[in-house]
């Protein structure tokens, strides 16, 4: 890893990272495309080590209260955060200034910080979400092999329901020819109901690859599925969103099964929450 001084935290969106790359490993990661224009090696972290001071700056000078977003392009739960504790220090000053906070992780690292999640859901509103892809444990560790499995993420959700901490799960990517089948959807989809959470995004049973991760896709698809690519290349050539042949099989029993349960399965029905203010007093609060 190595140290920048950041000269601004927030996007024009209130999302924010402050790590750029990962140590995570996992063989299909977008973050690795070209398109966002990292001047570093992926898993050469760049800690933007002076962000809680731009969040607090960015926090006090703004009129609206609103929702403060981290994790969708980096992970703000990898290895060195339990040194740095960078995110740790960000997540107390959402709190001490009553922004809402909307985290997406892979890690049960973040159960670290429950107390000031607990605390800002208390007083506005906190939603963790947890990437969920392959249901089997030993697949898990080949396609996302340096963090926790899908088992002990689904045991973080269920500690956020017992606190009162609304959870969204992402259903994404799901691998052709590796973990799309109705096996892998039905036992997410277990864990998904047992944790009550809220919503699950799902855009479909494929994953997109571009320049960049499409490299890396291949050669770990070489390491531990031989003969895999060359299925791929020939069925896909260079294309950007690859869908599963049982895309349609598998995302009818998606929304059934969400529709039963009462899981909320509009993509932008969960963004629009992902992305709204509440507080405790809020009438909106009901909307999951």
């Amino acid at each position: 890893m190595h140290y920048k001084e950041a000269k601004s935290i927030l996007s024009a969106n209130n999302n924010m990272n402050i790590y750029r790359g990962c140590t995570h490993g996992c063989i299909y990661c977008d973050s690795r495309s070209k398109c966002h224009h990292m001047e570093h090696d992926f898993e050469d972290v760049e800690v933007k080590i002076n962000a809680p001071e731009l969040l607090e700056n960015a926090l006090r000078k703004k009129r609206k209260k609103c929702m403060i977003g981290t994790g969708s392009m980096c992970d703000p739960y990898l290895h060195m955060e339990t040194e740095l504790k960078l995110t740790r220090k960000c997540l107390g000053i959402i709190n001490r200034y009553g922004f809402g906070l909307s985290i997406l992780t892979k890690s049960d690292r973040i159960l670290r910080d429950l107390d000031l999640l607990k605390s800002i859901n208390n007083n506005s509103k906190c939603v963790v979400q947890m990437t969920l892809t392959t249901y089997d444990e030993n697949l898990c560790k080949v396609i996302e092999p340096a963090v926790c499995t899908t088992k002990e993420r689904y045991e973080v959700l269920k500690i956020m329901k017992d606190n009162g901490i609304p959870t969204v799960v992402w259903l994404d990517p799901v691998l052709p020819y590796i973990n799309d089948t109705e096996e892998n959807l039905r036992g997410i989809l277990d864990y998904c109901i047992d944790a009550e959470v809220s919503g699950i995004i799902c855009f479909g049973m494929g994953l997109t690859l571009r320049d960049g991760n499409r490299e890396y896709f291949y050669k770990n698809l070489d390491r531990h599925f031989p003969g895999l690519k060359q299925i791929y290349q020939r069925k896909y050539g260079f294309r950007y969103e690859l869908k599963s042949d049982n895309d349609q099989k598998l995302m009818e029993i998606f929304h059934n099964t969400c529709e039963k349960y009462g899981i909320i399965h509009n993509n932008e029905e969960i963004f629009r929450y992902l992305h709204t203010y509440e507080t405790l007093k809020s009438e909106q609060m009901t909307l999951f």
